[in-house]
């Protein structure tokens, strides 16, 4: 920390870090120190865009000794995520991973296990729970305004085409592992938020007719969560149309759809549906999302010591959900969670 300021590192100088920097260089309670990546003219371009005087590397090593780095933000390939976090969590620094956070549940245990042992704060950049739509939906559901929920269903739908990760497109290891942990991680986190439990068995189905990617690039899913919600969950790269991140909630006493209401409770004499005005989850474009709240409330935590809802510990299940997914698709059946004990 200097001058009072935690210092930050921001490891990855690609397009979701061009965000982050952002959202990190508006909190007062922070100052960027290190810019790194791979590339190191990548990340001495990344520094002087975003008017950053830091230490500009292209060694993880040696952000890891920099005495001056309190936390870091691992925001490079998806690949090296699990391996980078694991590196920060055991090097004492507060680290903000971005998804997906692991590829295997052999890294997804092994990074959960590295930030337990450590102590130190964690956040799994699950940005959609920090969206004011996704805010207020919980909100209603907690204060029982459409009764008691019985059916949930959340949906990512981005028709992402072949020029998306052209640098590698064919590649497992680089593009994210399969589709539900590349993009459709999202809409499992906020389903996991949303219904506030845990998924006890699934099914799930997939095809490929495109074949822009090794996996298949359309999968969905069928879920029982523990307290008895039905849900379903869709990822589709396929989709000819915009961005959509569908939420529909069905409850004993009324129905959200996006920002849609039908409540009697909250609206007597409801006649057609009701909306309520707020930032929606319509784009994919990451300087739409919102990590001003998603940064401030973590350096938030790391002030007041207490640990984020959506740690690396939570980002776990998240993730674990994701990989139960696949696994039901590869074995042609039913799954049960945990995945381990």
């Amino acid at each position: 920390m200097q001058d009072g300021k935690l210092g930050v590192a921001i490891h990855g100088a690609g397009w979701v870090a061009s965000a982050h920097v952002l959202s990190w260089k508006k909190n007062p309670h922070v100052q960027v120190v290190s810019v790194g990546d791979i590339n190191l003219e990548r990340a001495q371009q990344f520094a002087d865009n975003n008017g950053l005087s830091c230490a500009v590397r292209d060694n993880f090593d040696e952000v890891l000794a920099d005495e001056c780095v309190d936390i870091v933000d691992v925001s490079g390939p998806s690949h090296v995520h699990a391996e980078q976090g694991i590196a920060a969590a055991e090097a004492g620094k507060h680290v903000l991973v971005e998804k997906p956070i692991a590829l295997t549940m052999e890294e997804n245990r092994a990074l959960r296990d590295a930030v337990a042992k450590s102590g130190v704060k964690s956040i799994t950049s699950f940005v959609s729970r920090f969206n004011q739509e996704v805010v207020t939906l919980r909100s209603m559901l907690q204060s029982k305004a459409i009764g008691e929920l019985f059916y949930a269903e959340v949906d990512y739908w981005h028709g992402i085409k072949p020029t998306h990760h052209a640098w590698n497109l064919h590649s497992k290891k680089k593009t994210g592992g399969s589709t539900m942990l590349l993009g459709g991680c999202h809409a499992i986190d906020a389903l996991r938020w949303l219904v506030d439990d845990e998924v006890e068995e699934l099914t799930a189905y997939s095809n490929n007719p495109k074949g822009f990617f090794e996996y298949d690039a359309n999968v969905v899913a069928v879920m029982k969560f523990r307290g008895g919600v039905i849900a379903k969950a869709s990822a589709l790269f396929d989709c000819e149309m915009p961005y959509s991140f569908n939420i529909d909630l069905a409850g004993t006493e009324g129905t959200l759809r996006d920002n849609r209401v039908w409540s009697k409770k909250l609206f007597p004499g409801q006649t057609s549906w009701s909306t309520f005005p707020t930032i929606m989850m319509d784009s994919a474009d990451v300087m739409h999302h919102s990590f001003d709240e998603e940064i401030n409330y973590f350096v938030e935590c790391i002030r007041e010591d207490r640990q984020p809802h959506c740690n690396i510990i939570d980002g776990y299940r998240s993730h674990e959900l994701c990989m139960a997914i696949d696994r039901s698709i590869e074995v042609g059946g039913p799954v049960k969670l945990p995945l381990e004990p």
